[in-house]
């Protein structure tokens, strides 16, 4: 059976994403999800910055495995296509047998966001009224989309962008407004969700309270961050070992994890109260298998 992305837009919802990916990353910090670290290959299609990569994503939890390909060409924007795109394999752990295969644009869109709600529910300051987006892609739109389920009432969102009519295009389709980069970087809340190779915010433009959700510039040698907001922060990350090995972020700053997130989500670890936070994401096959066993749960509903 092969779910199209139309399909999927169809079956999933933030509304059930959300509070599943909220118990796979307390899961996946209990011990309870074998998933080994993602194999990348560079594809060696272009010189430089266009240079795509493929990564093969496994693994085992509950009564189902999974496996994603997903592929990251930057140049493909230029040519009318997604620069992400992916496939998501459903299997049954008892016996093997494939169930499903499902396109995964919109699950790696999807469950990006959901990780970074449950972070916002978590971590952000209760008083929180503002957030402020570094970026205007897939993921901007996708976040605002999921953040505004956590907290409805925060409707100051700022977008900014390297491309300025982007971000004045999102911010008018959503009820947001475009403005200078230290603008959005000094909201309560600040999403980094851009493809740079090299900081784009700096520590010096953040609120002492602020809480970053990290989620662009995947790779060891990419960063959006720089040393400032790293090393100035309490670091959160869904995933140690995946963080460490693979964000940019982290590697080139030399900060250290202090918790994950499905630490603080069980009560094992306390996030501080009132100091600056970064919460760094890089994604994780566990989150793919959530979401897509959420659209075979509900294919399997609707067929019965």
């Amino acid at each position: 059976m092969y779910i199209s992305e139309p399909e999927i837009r169809a079956a999933l919802t933030y509304e059930a994403l959300i509070p599943a990916i909220r118990q796979a990353l307390i899961d996946y910090s209990a011990g309870l999800v074998t998933q080994p670290l993602r194999s990348v290959l560079r594809a060696g299609n272009a010189p430089g910055a266009n240079n795509g990569w493929f990564a093969v994503m496994p693994v085992v939890a509950g009564e189902m495995m999974a496996v994603k390909t997903v592929t990251f060409f930057p140049g493909n924007t230029a040519v009318g296509l997604h620069t992400h795109l992916a496939v998501v394999e459903l299997l049954s752990r008892a016996t093997g047998e494939p169930l499903a295969l499902m396109d995964g644009r919109l699950i790696t869109e999807m469950r990006t966001a959901a990780v970074s709600a449950v972070a916002f529910a978590a971590l952000a300051p209760p008083q929180a009224a503002s957030l402020g987006i570094l970026g205007s892609g897939v993921q901007a739109r996708a976040h605002i989309q999921a953040l505004r389920l956590i907290r409805p009432e925060m409707r100051d969102i700022q977008i900014w962008s390297r491309h300025a009519q982007h971000a004045q295009r999102l911010a008018d389709e959503t009820g947001a407004r475009a403005v200078p980069i230290q603008e959005a970087a000094a909201c309560d809340v600040v999403l980094t969700a851009t493809s740079s190779p090299e900081p784009v915010l700096q520590g010096s433009w953040l609120a002492r309270h602020a809480l970053v959700l990290a989620v662009g510039a995947t790779g060891g040698s990419l960063r959006e961050l720089d040393d400032e907001a790293m090393l100035g922060s309490f670091l959160v990350a869904e995933s140690r070992e995946c963080v460490e090995r693979e964000a940019g972020d982290v590697l080139l700053s030399g900060a250290k994890v202090q918790a994950e997130i499905g630490e603080i989500l069980a009560g094992k670890t306390a996030a501080p109260s009132g100091q600056r936070m970064v919460f760094k994401s890089v994604g994780m096959a566990i989150e793919d298998l959530t979401a897509a066993r959420l659209v075979w749960q509900a294919r399997q509903s609707i067929q019965r």
